[in-house]
């Protein structure tokens, strides 16, 4: 079984204790110092056998409920995995490799992969119940095939080649586990190499060993810290531990790194919510989950000692469940909006990324204060008690499942609903608009946050997806972008893109991952009071092509309005929008409804309507098209592989083929198109009935769609909502350049959201329609010259594309 690095690092550090530790915390202590003194006195009375019991516990769950089905089944599914693996395994004399699949060992994709399957071994040798449980056969292959790995392939007189990853993080970390494990039977001689190994290639969390003026940062510091800590409980080094607590704080830097603080750039959280890794991805779902897990590892695992974090930043940490996870994860799973190019993982997936992000959430409440332990319990149990289609019990190993059990078997825990409101993450070019059975996810770009990434073989076809990609997410359908629609899917027409349907090469195929930025400023937009939502992109196509376009989403309360302007290219080649590319599973055969007459089920039907006014599809929902537009309508069956979209050395994909169903919606803009535009409606979950309504009635009045502004107003709540490319007037609000502007009038109140999500701007003066006296509240960046045309002047330079909001008074 060839399981993903992310994975197996995720499941390995995000494990749950079964009983809750007391996190040790000091409101005195200083950001980014030593909380407790590292002395050879200290090694005397330090218990690390204490420590080293409970590592093992984050690893095998320690004892469980025989009666549990629950448990059964995660014990069985680990007895199988285990099985497997020690059935391929090579145990001969004469041996150069520990599986067929994985030679030569020496390559470190095949050394690093073997290490973490020796460690799925251990832990099921280590887990009553299991086949292997007990089994001094089982324990003695483990410890020669330890031994053989560091002799033939990863030892202090080795070189670092390839994917530095293996050699400094993935290798080691399985190493430590197994040794864990395994330290009762280890030689003494065989720990002391393997706490040499690591000692030569991770020797602290701070620095990258192959690149020493190089700091760690996010989530790769998380995952040094907790191999430091693990060498220095089985070395019995108390410097090695206070090494490992204080790389967290970046106590060298002096706080520089800290995992416990905000950044204005490059890797790590910001007070927005947003996370970013490698300087310019948006990561919360892959490498985000991979610091929340590690770090919630190290403060199980250290509570109660004298190695205990006691960082009062820490509480950044906690603010983070709340402010940069939930918001993204939808009953339980992980947008892969926020995966980057771990879409392409066929073995991760964003159930099983969701998954570690809950087992890390419920880890860390064990030792966080009361009033967050509490939140995020009741948060967990609403995820876990929704998903019905990838359940948690069925992807969470025996100590995961430990901690899951108890929130959903607790009374006084009351599942939360789920998460509601718009969130514009500025600083990851983000946008979550979440309602209470739905939600929308918008994948931007910008010079600042890639389009995407690619390497080491992953994302090979992720051309499109930081053009506007939009995510819709139903509570009824929660296997959409988790049930094979990666390899599947065609990655010309992502939905909510437009594209020049030039062919493209594969991205990503050399060693070293790398990013695509391109060179528009405006990407984001602004909230009004957490409800609605005006988001922005100018695309500007990459080298190839002269595709550019302004588009528009606003977010209202149950609908998305989506528009495009200023569509222009000089290719000769089609320029298409993709309203919708909906995976309709193996079988599906949704009824599709266009201006209220049934169209065809078979596959291969394709049609073109010359003036569609709205579109209906049955279990996903409503598209209206306000001006009538030349829709095109698609049925395919789509057959791929996981493979030809992620060839990685511990990622890839297998070859067998995966075939889906799927029904596109789309809007030919024609070859060159010069000023084209396109203008619909997203209706999440509304009935064919509701559409045909909504078409009707036309409760969003689209007043502007040119290349100076796009704007809706929504009567009925009193809102206007419009994004300005340049200075100019628009639905009666003028505005002195290039912003995103929300404005409601709520009686005598008015609400005001202002952002200049291309962060061109000093300053930005916006003139309202309408007569104000004075201000109510408003941030301090909001001054208003009140009158019948007041004027508000907003210093939005410096503000990295937030939102500044102010309410006023008629």
């Amino acid at each position: 079984m060839n399981l993903s690095r992310r994975t197996l690092l995720a499941a390995g550090s995000a494990t749950a204790v079964t009983a809750a530790t007391t996190l040790m915390t000091s409101a005195g202590a200083a950001h980014a110092r030593p909380v407790a003194a590292a002395s050879g006195e200290a090694a005397a009375t330090a218990d690390f056998d204490t420590l080293l019991r409970r590592a093992e516990t984050l690893l095998t769950g320690g004892e469980f409920d025989p009666a549990d089905t629950d448990f059964t089944a995660a014990l069985a599914a680990l007895s199988t995995t285990a099985e497997g693996l020690w059935e391929a395994f090579d145990r001969s004399a004469g041996r150069t490799a520990l599986w067929p699949d994985l030679a030569p060992l020496t390559d470190p994709g095949n050394f690093g992969q073997s290490y973490t399957r020796l460690r799925t071994i251990a832990v099921a040798w280590a887990t009553a119940g299991t086949s292997l449980a007990g089994s001094t056969e089982v324990a003695d292959a483990l410890v020669a095939a330890l031994r053989f790995t560091y002799d033939t392939a990863y030892n202090p007189a080795k070189r670092e080649t390839g994917n530095w990853w293996f050699w400094e993080i993935g290798a080691p970390r399985a190493l430590m586990d197994c040794s864990v494990i395994l330290r009762d039977r280890l030689p003494a001689a065989d720990l002391t190499d393997y706490l040499s190994v690591v000692d030569r290639f991770c020797p602290d969390a701070d620095r990258r060993t192959n690149s020493p003026s190089l700091a760690e940062t996010g989530a790769n510091r998380t995952d040094k810290a907790v191999i430091v800590a693990l060498r220095g409980l089985l070395g019995q080094d108390t410097g090695k531990l206070a090494s490992a607590r204080d790389a967290l704080s970046d106590v060298r830097d002096s706080g520089r790194n800290s995992l416990f603080g905000y950044t204005s750039s490059g890797d790590g959280f910001y007070e927005d919510g947003s996370f970013v890794q490698h300087d310019v991805v948006a990561y919360t779902g892959s490498y985000g989950v991979v610091l929340l897990g590690g770090t919630a590892y190290l403060l199980a695992l250290l509570a109660g000692s004298e190695w205990a974090v006691a960082d009062p930043m820490v509480s950044v940490m906690y603010e983070a469940v709340e402010r940069t996870f939930a918001p993204v994860i939808f009953d339980g799973l992980m947008m892969d909006s926020v995966r980057g190019r771990a879409i392409s993982r066929e073995r991760a997936g964003d159930h099983r990324d969701g998954a570690t992000a809950v087992a890390a959430i419920l880890l860390l409440a064990t030792g966080a204060p009361a009033e967050y332990a509490g939140r995020w319990r009741a948060l967990v149990k609403g995820w876990l008690t929704r998903n019905r289609t990838t359940p948690f019990t069925a992807l969470a190993t025996l100590p995961q499942l430990a901690l899951a059990k108890a929130v959903l078997n607790d009374p006084t825990v009351k599942a939360e609903a789920r998460t509601t409101g718009t969130f514009v993450f500025a600083d990851m070019d983000r946008v979550v608009h979440r309602r209470p059975g739905w939600a929308c996810a918008l994948s931007l770009s910008s010079k600042r946050i890639s389009a995407y990434e690619a390497g080491n073989g992953e994302n090979l076809h992720g051309w499109y997806t930081g053009d506007g990609m939009t995510y819709l997410y139903d509570g009824d359908d929660l296997g959409q972008f988790n049930d094979g629609f990666w390899p599947t899917v065609d990655p010309y027409r992502l939905p909510g893109t437009t594209v020049d349907t030039r062919q493209r090469t594969d991205l990503g195929t050399g060693t070293g991952t790398s990013t695509y930025r391109p060179t528009n400023a405006v990407a984001g937009g602004a909230v009004l009071d957490g409800r609605y939502g005006a988001a922005a992109m100018e695309v500007i196509g990459a080298q190839g092509t002269t595709l550019r376009t302004k588009k528009s989403w606003f977010l209202l309360d149950n609908a998305v309005i989506a528009l495009g302007a200023g569509i222009t290219a000089s290719d000769g080649r089609p320029v298409e929008t993709i309203v919708e590319n909906h995976n309709l599973g193996t079988d599906g055969s949704n009824r599709l409804l266009v201006d209220g007459v049934h169209q065809p089920v078979e596959q291969g039907w394709a049609q073109d309507f010359g003036r569609a006014r709205w579109a209906h599809v049955d279990g996903v929902g409503g598209y209206v098209f306000p001006e009538g537009t030349a829709l095109h309508a698609l049925r395919e069956q789509r057959t791929g592989t996981w493979r030809a979209i992620d060839t990685g050395a511990d990622t890839g994909g297998s070859t067998d083929p995966v075939t889906r169903r799927y029904l596109t919606l789309r809007v030919d803009h024609g070859v060159s198109p010069t000023d084209a535009r396109y203008a619909y409606v997203l209706l999440p979950g509304a009935s064919a009935a509701a559409t045909a309504v909504w078409s009707h009635s036309r409760p969003v009045r689209i007043v502007a769609n040119d290349a100076t502004a796009q704007a809706v107003e929504v009567r009925r709540a009193g809102l206007t909502a419009v994004n300005f490319w340049g200075a100019g007037t628009a639905a009666g609000i003028t505005a002195s350049g290039p912003a995103s502007v929300l404005v409601q009038r709520r009686g005598g109140h008015v609400l005001v959201a202002v952002a200049d999500p291309g962060r061109t701007l000093t300053t930005l003066s916006v003139e309202l329609p309408f007569p104000v006296r004075s201000v109510v509240d408003a941030d301090d960046t909001v001054s208003l010259v009140p009158g019948r045309r007041p004027v508000l002047t907003v210093a939005v330079g410096g503000s990295r594309g937030h939102t500044h909001r102010a309410e006023l008074i008629q």
